[in-house]
């Protein structure tokens, strides 16, 4: 019980204000569909977070610190001007989602984000640190549902009154701030 609660809460902790959270609130506003969003997360963090634990200290063994970290730092700058370009169907031109397709893109889109972010690493800290894949994956997707549930429901009703421009754009801003910040650590850290 120990192991799950420690994973929980080092997860729970670590993913607020991150970019999934600050996807899942995307999404929220997108869809305004927020069970099968909450639905796409938890499916996706599951698969994530199994395979993270599964396989990700034999993966990390791979990559060096330095050249890990610039990729990293360069994924979030990636993704930043990725953010600014619209959807072929965006705001005024929106149709409404079907369950399935907003699960499917939250499915999709919530798998990618996590690959190298900071909750997944954690994962695999934590399933090479209490050597309990399943307990250690459960512990770390309830730490995300934590965080990013309330993200889906106060985005539902507050940011879908917000132009998904402002929020692609204040999206950018944070990206292009952790990039630069981590490739400022790198350098001069």
């Amino acid at each position: 019980m120990e192991t799950f609660l420690v994973c929980t809460a080092v997860v729970a902790l670590a993913e607020v204000g991150d970019k999934t959270q600050l996807l899942a609130m995307v999404l929220a506003a997108r869809f305004n569909k927020p069970v099968p969003i909450v639905a796409g997360i938890l499916a996706a963090t599951i698969a994530n977070h199994l395979l993270a634990a599964l396989g990700g200290f034999y993966l990390a063994s791979f990559f060096t610190g330095r050249t890990f970290q610039i990729a990293i730092a360069l994924s979030f700058l990636t993704m930043a001007f990725w953010i600014l370009i619209p959807d072929k169907m965006d705001d005024a031109d929106a149709k409404p989602a079907t369950h399935m397709g907003a699960f499917i893109a939250t499915s999709i889109a919530f798998f990618l984000a996590e690959i190298g972010d900071k909750t997944q690493i954690a994962t695999v800290a934590l399933a090479a640190q209490f050597h309990n894949i399943f307990i250690v994956a459960a512990g770390t997707t309830t730490g995300m549902m934590i965080a990013n549930i309330p993200a889906v429901l106060l985005a539902g009703t507050v940011l879908r009154r917000i132009p998904m421009r402002y929020i692609r754009i204040c999206a950018t801003v944070i990206f292009v701030s952790l990039g630069l910040w981590d490739l400022f650590k790198i350098f001069h850290g």
